[in-house]
């Protein structure tokens, strides 16, 4: 598997959410938040449920959306690996794959945001994770 997947709600009987990262101001930048409301169809599902992504390493993650009053919908995202319930979750790999979906949401967003502007901003920043070469 190399990209990041949209993916239906999985099971999450035995699960639990494990905060990765979350961003608070999604309006900040309005394509980010019609990438979204496009993606997960948030005009119909609102704040209902989580939209879900499959990340390359298997591991699926929770993008909860975030509304505020008198903003637009959705204002922030918080994602949540989804892993076994007494489970750790490797560090390497949630920030390999916290790239990557990163990297999925700017291609997504499309002009004048760019992966590649990404990826060098990573190694500008010196990201520990590299993006793929």
């Amino acid at each position: 598997m190399t990209e990041v997947a949209v993916i239906a709600k999985p099971d999450l009987q035995g699960k639990r959410l494990s905060f990765a990262l979350a961003e608070d101001c999604v309006a900040h930048y309005p394509e980010f938040r019609d990438f979204f409301v496009r993606t997960f169809d948030l005009d119909r599902k609102g704040l209902a449920e989580p939209g879900f992504v499959r990340a390359p390493s298997g591991i699926t993650y929770a993008l909860v959306f975030i509304g505020r009053s008198g903003e637009p919908f959705p204002s922030g995202v918080e994602i949540h690996a989804i892993v076994d319930a007494l489970e750790p979750l490797d560090g390497t790999i949630l920030d390999r794959d916290l790239w990557l979906i990163l990297r999925w949401m700017i291609g997504g967003v499309g002009a004048p945001w760019t992966v590649e502007d990404f990826d060098r901003t990573g190694r500008l920043y010196r990201v520990p994770t590299p993006p793929p070469a």
